[in-house]
């Protein structure tokens, strides 16, 4: 079998191909992949050491843009589409597989012109413009979530759940001591996506030594933002300093969510899997962005009581918000049973069995 992933703007529209490929693979059968999309934002990074090759293809982003940026981007989208039919053609994939953003949406319609079966994976609760596009292109739509079920067409629709991979199923005993945490060492994680955060980053530097005082400090700044964290770091007390781990990015997310106490974090692609998958109690902070997807996201997370949601106009709660959750172990154990029931914990083995599917039509 031969799969063509598509995906391009976040590690949270990347990471769910990559993991059902892996399923894919699990089950036995030889898998020959290849990775289209862009790579302007680490895309090539993430793809990295998964035995996938890559093929850069051109894309950009077109919501909200001026008249110029706006016109040089259906040119870029044209030539994505233009270098995604060359690339296709020479891979003569049996399926296409599209988990969404930008970066997907010149491969898919390459693939439909080349009459390839696609299927579409919509990570979000709210489908964004490259989903409702692909979604008229797509030979079969998956959605993470049922709450998504009436913004997509029900005829060509099914609920998969969201893949995730394998390190989201390892014990939490393991993943503290495999990180070097104590067994009762209360660690908060703030990650505020692959790109970083600069409005959570600054409310949890505002309240630095507070939060260090009460907890280890993992926090995942975006590469932008290092240099100002270690300068945050330099400045907290020696008995504090220690506990604050600041990093551009880290490879070992998965194992972090699952070991840590309390989340802090943008509701993205990535938010109705993982955070389900690792049990993990959050405060969502939706970004305002991309038609603001993430809100209605961080909503599906806290109408099941998995997550509290704080708007970026209240930022300056947040201190309040961490410390009181750090604070009430009973509360944040009953946040992290409704994460744990929240999700399908099987979602990579049932969007691989929905490819098999498509590509043996």
């Amino acid at each position: 079998m031969r799969i063509a992933l598509a995906a391009g703007g976040t590690a949270g529209h990347i990471f769910p191909a990559l993991a059902t490929l892996a399923a894919l693979r699990a089950a036995g059968e030889p898998v020959e992949a290849r990775f289209f999309g862009p790579d302007n934002r680490g895309e090539r990074d993430l793809v990295r050491g998964h035995d996938v090759p890559f093929e850069t293809v051109p894309a950009a982003p077109l919501r909200g843009r001026s008249p110029i940026a706006l016109a040089r981007g259906l040119v870029r989208t044209a030539l994505g589409i233009a270098t995604a039919l060359r690339g296709l053609r020479r891979f003569r994939p049996n399926v296409m597989l599209s988990t969404g953003g930008y970066g997907s949406f010149p491969p898919s319609v390459a693939a439909r012109i080349l009459r390839l079966p696609l299927v579409v994976f919509l990570p979000d609760v709210e489908p964004g413009l490259a989903v409702k596009a692909e979604s008229r292109l797509a030979t079969l739509i998956a959605a993470a979530t049922e709450a998504a079920l009436p913004r997509l067409p029900a005829e060509k629709t099914v609920v998969s759940g969201y893949p995730v991979r394998d390190a989201f199923r390892a014990p939490r005993g393991s993943a503290r001591a495999t990180l070097g945490w104590g067994a009762d060492e209360r660690v908060l994680l703030v990650a505020g996506a692959t790109q970083g955060a600069q409005a959570i980053n600054r409310a949890v530097w505002a309240a630095l030594a507070k939060l260090c005082e009460r907890a280890r400090v993992v926090h995942i700044t975006g590469p932008s933002a290092s240099g100002e964290a270690e300068a945050e770091r330099s400045a907290l007390p020696d008995p504090l300093r220690g506990r604050y781990e600041p990093a551009p990015f880290r490879e070992d997310l998965p194992a972090l969510m699952v070991a840590a106490d309390l989340a802090v974090m943008r509701a993205g692609a990535s938010t109705l899997g993982e955070l389900p998958a690792a049990r993990l109690p959050a405060i969502l902070v939706p970004g305002t962005f991309a038609g603001g997807h993430q809100r209605e996201n961080a909503r599906w997370l806290a109408e099941r009581g998995a997550a509290v949601v704080l708007e970026e106009a209240d930022i300056a709660t947040l201190e309040t918000h961490i410390l009181d959750m750090l604070d009430d172990d009973a509360r944040r154990g009953a946040m992290a049973e409704a994460a744990g029931s929240a999700g399908h914990a099987d979602g990579a083995e049932r969007l691989a069995t929905i490819l098999r599917e498509v590509a043996a039509r």
